[in-house]
């Protein structure tokens, strides 16, 4: 899998998308695991985002990324709320722990990350090995609707220092017998003008058909599926442009 969020794309990511910013997720994961009276795991836990909020709410939740980057970004902001979870860098299709979970999440379709099927599919089975019998695996994808080859967008943020960051992307493949795309960002860092860091990132994203991602779970040992669209729990999509959102329990062994 290819190694996301470097150290200005993760400064990015928090500036965009702070702790406790929410897409309807926050609550909608909230109330999802109101019934979890045991740990919670969330994989590519980024900064925090919904992480502390579940932790402020009494979750016991433990979280990891494959960035370090992230992982620095989320324990500061741990930190600084007096909150001290267990984290630690590991990847969602390779992290083996003694440990078994009542859930794990995976919001904001950080799963299409895993641009090669076979790693995704190894990846819940890797999920379904963590969970306790019955445990819920929650996760959240997405179409790709926009697969413009070669558009080119650009966003700018301002540090609290004054620096300036830009992110120039644009997708450059669509592999549609495979199911992905690909883009390209180039990440810069601003300060009086003067050009001061750079970072590049490929960024492959799958997608998935509903029903296929239905069977999939399915073939890999998960049941009592519930397909929702826009956080509004079981009403199916109806349009490619919603948040798809999929909960579904691990068998018992």
């Amino acid at each position: 899998m290819v190694s996301y969020y470097g150290r200005l794309s993760s400064e990015v990511y928090n500036l965009d998308k702070p702790v406790g910013h929410s897409f309807g997720d926050i609550e909608f994961y909230q109330e999802r695991l109101f019934s979890c009276e045991g740990k919670v795991l969330e994989p590519a836990t980024g900064t925090g985002r919904i992480l502390i909020p579940l932790l402020e709410a009494g979750f016991d939740v433990e979280g990891f990324d494959s960035s370090v980057e992230m992982l620095t970004v989320c324990r500061d902001n741990c930190e600084v709320r007096g909150l001290a979870p267990k984290l630690f860098e590991a990847n969602m299709e390779s992290f083996n722990l003694d440990s078994r979970y009542d859930a794990i999440i995976l919001p904001a379709g950080t799963f299409l990350l895993i641009d090669d099927r076979e790693r995704s599919i190894n990846t819940l089975r890797n999920f379904h090995h963590h969970l306790s019998d019955g445990g819920k695996l929650i996760l959240d994808l997405f179409l790709q609707t926009d697969v413009s080859i070669g558009k080119v967008t650009t966003r700018t943020w301002e540090c609290e220092n004054g620096n300036l960051i830009t992110l120039q992307s644009s997708v450059i493949q669509v592999d549609y017998l495979n199911q992905y795309t690909v883009s390209h960002g180039r990440y810069e860092k601003w300060r009086n003008g003067v050009l001061i860091q750079t970072e590049l990132e490929p960024f492959p994203l799958r997608w998935y058909g509903i029903e296929e991602f239905r069977m999939i779970l399915k073939e890999v040992g998960f049941e009592d599926i519930v397909i929702s669209a826009d956080y509004q729990y079981g009403q199916y999509p109806e349009n490619a442009g919603q948040v798809i959102t999929f909960e579904a329990k691990a068998k018992k062994r």
